[in-house]
């Protein structure tokens, strides 16, 4: 069975891509930015509660110091939970196959 209609090939056309090209990339870019443009019209928070140029300084002994562990000293570990960490190390290629 021939056909008679003729196949029809649509050549795009290179004013309609660049007319597409030209007014869509500013759309696409001002889409993705509107949620920040809206965003500094009109913020959700009010800002920082405290102004920090007016915080008077803290004296350091007042604050608190968390010591700092010396890694050069002798570290004492707990053998039992380093062979309970072996063991579970050891087992873990075996659970892939």
């Amino acid at each position: 069975m021939n056909h008679i209609a003729p196949k029809i090939v649509m050549i795009p056309n290179l004013t309609s891509i660049l007319t597409i090209l030209i007014l869509g990339t500013p759309i696409l870019i001002l889409i993705m930015l509107l949620p920040v443009l809206v965003e500094l019209k009109k913020p959700k928070d009010a800002g920082p509660r405290m102004i920090m140029d007016n915080v008077s300084e803290v004296p350091i002994h007042i604050m608190r110091v968390i010591p700092l562990a010396n890694i050069e000293e002798k570290q004492n570990f707990d053998s039992a939970l380093i062979q309970a960490l072996a063991k579970i190390i050891g087992a873990l290629p075996s659970l892939e196959a």
